[in-house]
């Protein structure tokens, strides 16, 4: 405490006659006060602006947007028939969703609906924020991947052995990213945060203006 004490301690004072040689050379005094810069308050407003920066996301902005990742979500649960069914952590997980998902399946066009609602409503509407557009944008390009799994599973449909292994395998890997981007996208929209997911990123800037 003694060695903190001294950063604090008064310095001594530095008025006086600096002496160089024996000889008075020249006054010295530093307690002279000069004026200090005074802002006008227009101009302290825009720093104040300046510095909060673009970075504030509405509350109303971050549920739409992790509303949104929930989509892609419930259009491809079908890929995880084989982990839900043999784990049970993942049953308890999707449990409290299970209401949701079978009113989104309840209709074969709900998807194709919700789809067509999402990118003419929300994603070319400028009266959303980019912010809300992005993040809308990425979970329909995240919905629209699910072609490729779902084409190769129709085309390649083996009951057993090797392919069916495979078909396990590529089905649970899906279910996987799917669950992962839900959590993430999710989570990162409520605190605010923009979730860049790979493969989906670039294009959703690409159709984000």
């Amino acid at each position: 405490m003694a060695i903190i004490s001294q950063f604090f301690a008064p310095l001594p004072s530095l008025t006086g006659t600096l002496t160089l040689t024996g000889r008075s050379f020249l006054p010295l005094n530093l307690d002279t006060q000069f004026p200090k810069p005074r802002l006008s308050r227009d101009r302290a407003a825009t720093l104040v602006l300046q510095s909060k920066g673009d970075d504030s996301v509405d509350a109303s902005d971050r549920i739409i947007s992790a509303v949104c990742y929930f989509y892609p979500f419930f259009d491809g649960i079908q890929y995880g028939k084989f982990i839900i069914t043999q784990y049970q952590p993942f049953q308890i997980l999707i449990q409290p969703l299970f209401p949701a998902i079978r009113a989104f399946k309840s209709f074969p066009f709900n998807g194709f609906l919700i789809f067509i609602t999402l990118y003419f409503v929300v994603v070319r509407n400028p009266n959303f924020s980019r912010y809300v557009r992005f993040n809308t944008m990425q979970a329909i390009v995240l919905d629209v991947l699910l072609i490729f799994p779902d084409l190769l599973e129709r085309s390649f449909n083996p009951r057993d052995g090797f392919g069916l292994d495979v078909v396990m395998s590529l089905d649970s890997t899906v279910f996987l990213f799917l669950l992962v981007s839900l959590i993430y996208g999710f989570s990162a929209c409520l605190f605010g945060l923009t979730p860049r997911l790979p493969l989906v990123a670039e294009a959703a800037d690409r159709q984000v203006l």
